[in-house]
C-alpha cells in the first residue's frame, strides 16, 4: 500500500460510528455534528430556537414560555447571535427594545430540530405528541423522511452509509480494496 492510501477496513474505522465517538481534536479529521453541537449541543439553545421558530421573539416572552434564567438566556442569546444563527433587531425607540430573529443559517437547523422532535415523539410521548407540526397551507402534517435525490426513494437509516465529503482530508486519498 503506498503513502495517501487506505484499506477499505480504516475508511469505516474513520466513518462508522459504531468504532467510537468523532474525533474531536485539532489535527483530527473535522466532525460536522461536534462542530454543531459546539454551538446549538445544550437543551436550553436547542429550546430557543423552538421558540424563536414559533415565532416568540422577545426575551421576556422567551424567558417567561421557557422558565429560564434571565443569565442563561442572555449567555445563550449572545452566543447564538456571535455565531450567526439569530440576529438582533430593534422593535421600540423609548426605550430602546429588541427581538431576535433567526438568521438564514438559523433557519437551516429546521430539519434537525424537526427530526428531534419526532425521535422524541415516538419514544417518549406514550399519549401521543404533544404538538403536531402542519403544512400552513393545507394543514396537513408534515414528516422528517430522508430521501434519495436521484431515485426519490425513502432511505431507511440501515441504508445509509458514511464516506469522506469535499471537507474531509482524506477525500483525496486512493481507498483501495484490502480482500
Amino acid at each position: 500500500m503506498h503513502c495517501g492510501q487506505l484499506t477499505s477496513s480504516q475508511l469505516q474505522i474513520e466513518t462508522d460510528p459504531d468504532y467510537g465517538p468523532a474525533p474531536m481534536g485539532p489535527s483530527e479529521p473535522p466532525c460536522s455534528i461536534a462542530a454543531t453541537l459546539d454551538v446549538v449541543g445544550d437543551r436550553w439553545t436547542l429550546l430557543i430556537l423552538r421558540d424563536l421558530f414559533r415565532g416568540v421573539h422577545r426575551f421576556g416572552e422567551l424567558q417567561g414560555d421557557l422558565g429560564i434564567a434571565r443569565n442563561l438566556l442572555t449567555d445563550r442569546l449572545h452566543r447564538l447571535v456571535e455565531h450567526g444563527l439569530v440576529e438582533r433587531v430593534q422593535y421600540q425607540d423609548r426605550p430602546v427594545r429588541h427581538e431576535y430573529r433567526l438568521t438564514g443559517k438559523g433557519a437551516d437547523l429546521s430539519p434537525a430540530l424537526i427530526s428531534l422532535m419526532a425521535w422524541g415523539d415516538r419514544w417518549y410521548a406514550d399519549a401521543g405528541p404533544p404538538v403536531e407540526l402542519v403544512h400552513d397551507r393545507c394543514g396537513t402534517p408534515i414528516e422528517r423522511q430522508p430521501k434519495c435525490p436521484a431515485c426519490d426513494e425513502v432511505v431507511a437509516p440501515g441504508h445509509i452509509r458514511s464516506r469522506p465529503g469535499p471537507g474531509s482530508p482524506v477525500a483525496n486519498l486512493e481507498i483501495v480494496d484490502a480482500s
